[in-house]
């Protein structure tokens, strides 16, 4: 048992003595403790006698609840702390074993929640004897086992385990002990003395062998009331146990609640089913206990509804919520109501931020007028779509390769500032390539020449995301290629400008 599950069984018992408002007794003590163990092994009887008892100590508290006024039995259930166990020694004879003696110790601690059943009988008027018993729940708490070995060579060998496994398994430790306990003793003022017993019903330990295992502590403790008794009155009669004593209770043979004064209700309505013409119904002292009808199941009875048939709102009197313009968008929730909307704009209709005629869900140019045909982004100049066309034609690289001609660096920077003073332009390079050579050779170089317009454009300060490039090598010719001339026509790149 850890700690955290120890401290809640005592703060669990602590509020249920603390609730009868009895008192508790701090106890502790000393005893001697054993584990009577029985098996088949051989020479049993023999190796038994060198076990021995532990001697060890107990603390915690035991609650005194008496069960009557005048009753001199008690029940005294308690959380006590245990040390149990045994101990074992013995010698050996060296021309047989390699060791001379043996030592061990078989320490276990237990919390024990003892429940016992007390007869007190009274000496004097501040002096009774008692005597009681009753089961006990023991949970493991922790342990130790240790063996010292004096070998005939002299060494000494020491093994110890203070982590002791805990589970069904051989060599493990129960976790619960059940068994009984036996108590008796002088109790004087707030204090007392008393002799005690306890004997385990169950095995404790599983071994690796066939056997039996069981506690027994013998013992005696000192304890200390704390507080006063709290003297047990006769309680008020409450014949049909509703909670309301007779003297209080308009019905003392049916139980009912408080609100009717201990008079049965069965609808829980606060009037009493000899007075409630529906009694199995909750309703209303001014219709005499019967509920008012609600013919829509609205929630507004059929004397405050307009619209008796059909559900409402208690805000526009029983009746449905408008929609005044019938976009299935009720007003309340409705910023347009008069207008038909969708319910993704709160029931106004697709907004057109710059006024073109192009909503903004299907505006790729939300903020800037421009045309239906275009997405709604504007027209770009013919005479900036004729430049860049203009000076895609002057770009050359070197034969069968990537490499731009220096003179084509001068044209790309001239590109590169236009789409820079106009930074909602963007650029489409296309590397195309003549039909000379294997198809795959090609479909490479385009897409190298067109990727090299991309990376040079990057470098003058041109935003990546403006820019998209692709090699289509010969699959888009001018011309049927037939000549040299053609050929070389269709070895070109071409720059698209867009605004979407």
């Amino acid at each position: 048992m850890k700690k955290p599950l120890l401290l809640a069984v005592i703060l669990l018992v602590c509020w249920q003595i603390s609730s009868a408002q009895l008192r508790i007794a701090l106890a502790a003590g000393a005893h001697s403790s054993t584990i009577n163990e029985t098996n088949d092994l051989p020479n049993w009887d023999e190796i038994k006698n060198n076990y021995s008892s532990r001697v060890g100590a107990h603390f915690g508290f035991i609650a005194d609840l008496q069960l009557g006024p005048k009753s001199k039995f008690y029940a005294q259930p308690g959380v006590m702390f245990y040390n149990k166990g045994r101990k074992f020694s013995s010698t050996y004879d060296t021309a047989v074993y390699d060791y001379f003696s043996i030592d061990a110790k078989q320490f276990v601690n237990y919390v024990d929640i003892p429940l016992n059943l007390v007869y007190k009988i009274p000496l004097s008027d501040k002096t009774k004897f008692f005597l009681g018993g009753g089961p006990y729940l023991s949970f493991f708490y922790n342990g130790l086992e240790r063996k010292e070995t004096y070998l005939k060579n002299g060494k000494f060998e020491t093994e110890e385990n203070k982590d002791l496994a805990v589970g069904n398994a051989p060599g493990n430790y129960k976790t619960f002990d059940l068994g009984v306990n036996g108590t008796a003793g002088i109790e004087f003022g707030g204090v007392f003395i008393a002799a005690n017993f306890s004997r385990g019903l169950t095995d404790i330990y599983t071994a690796t062998y066939e056997g039996s295992f069981k506690n027994q502590v013998i013992g005696a403790t000192l304890g200390i009331f704390i507080g006063k008794p709290i003297p047990l009155v006769d309680a008020p009669k409450d014949t049909d146990n509703d909670g309301i004593v007779d003297n209080e209770d308009l019905c003392v043979t049916e139980p009912g609640p408080l609100v009717t004064k201990g008079c049965p209700d069965t609808d829980a309505d606060g009037i009493t089913d000899k007075e409630d013409k529906c009694p199995t119904e909750k309703g209303l002292v001014s219709n005499f206990g019967c509920p008012l009808t609600d013919t829509d199941r609205d929630g507004i009875t059929d004397d405050k509804d307009k619209c008796v048939t059909v559900p409402g709102v208690a805000k526009y009197e029983g009746c449905p919520i408008p929609d005044a313009d019938n976009d299935a968008i009720n007003d309340d929730d409705d910023k347009c109501p008069t207008v038909p909307g969708l319910g993704r704009y709160s029931g106004c209709p697709i907004p057109d931020t710059d006024g073109d005629g192009v909503n903004d869900e299907e505006d790729k140019c939300i903020s800037e007028p421009g045309l239906r045909e275009n997405s709604g982004c504007p027209e770009i100049k013919k005479e900036i779509i004729q430049k860049v066309e203009y000076a895609a034609r002057k770009i050359q690289f070197n034969f069968a390769k990537s490499t731009l001609l220096k003179e084509s660096e001068k044209i790309l920077d001239e590109i590169a500032e236009l789409l820079i003073k106009q930074p909602e332009l963007m650029l489409d390079i296309e590397g195309h390539t003549s039909n000379d050579g294997s198809f795959n050779a090609n479909m490479k170089l385009s897409n190298e020449r067109a990727q090299t317009v991309k990376n040079y454009l990057i470098v003058k300060g041109v935003d990546p995301s403006r820019l998209s490039s692709q090699g289509l090598g010969p699959t888009k010719p001018l011309n049927e290629s037939k000549t040299e001339q053609e050929r070389a026509l269709n070895r070109r790149v071409e720059l698209k400008l867009r605004n979407n």
